[in-house]
């Protein structure tokens, strides 16, 4: 990967956020760039597998940056990645790009609404350009 604009490789973990529209963005987003924007050059890691010391993706963690995507303050994929010993690219928090859209609808827990969609999108594209920044290594 020479190439200063080929993304490097990278991990990108979406907090759980279960029963929130916080969380299913943040999902939808991680998804966007594994299976769209960066297929073979990101993946994502199961966060309660890391939660409950999972070994192989531990080791995922501890060799691969890591990009987070936390739906709320609490941060806990960033700071389950931490305490993993990962390291954190870049912790990114769906709050924040939600923000940007005040007044906006985003949708439920369980499906997105075209402003949803949006953010999702957006945040995708945030993670790519992370992916090609020299410092990712």
């Amino acid at each position: 990967m020479g190439n200063s604009d080929q993304p490097r490789a990278v991990l990108v973990i979406p907090c759980s956020g279960v029963g929130k529209v916080h969380g299913l963005i943040s999902r939808e987003a991680v998804y966007r760039v594994t299976d769209d924007l960066l297929p073979g050059r990101a993946d994502t890691v199961c966060l309660a597998l890391l939660v409950t010391g999972d070994a192989e993706t531990r080791r995922k963690v501890q060799e691969t940056p890591c990009v987070t995507l936390d739906g709320c303050p609490k941060l806990c994929a960033l700071k389950n990645v931490e305490l993993s010993g990962g390291k954190i690219a870049e912790g990114i928090r769906v709050y924040d790009a939600m923000k940007r859209h005040r007044g906006a609808t985003f949708g439920t827990a369980t499906e997105l609404s075209p402003e949803g969609w949006a953010v999702v999108d957006e945040l995708a594209a945030e993670v790519a350009q992370i992916a090609k920044r020299p410092d990712t290594v």
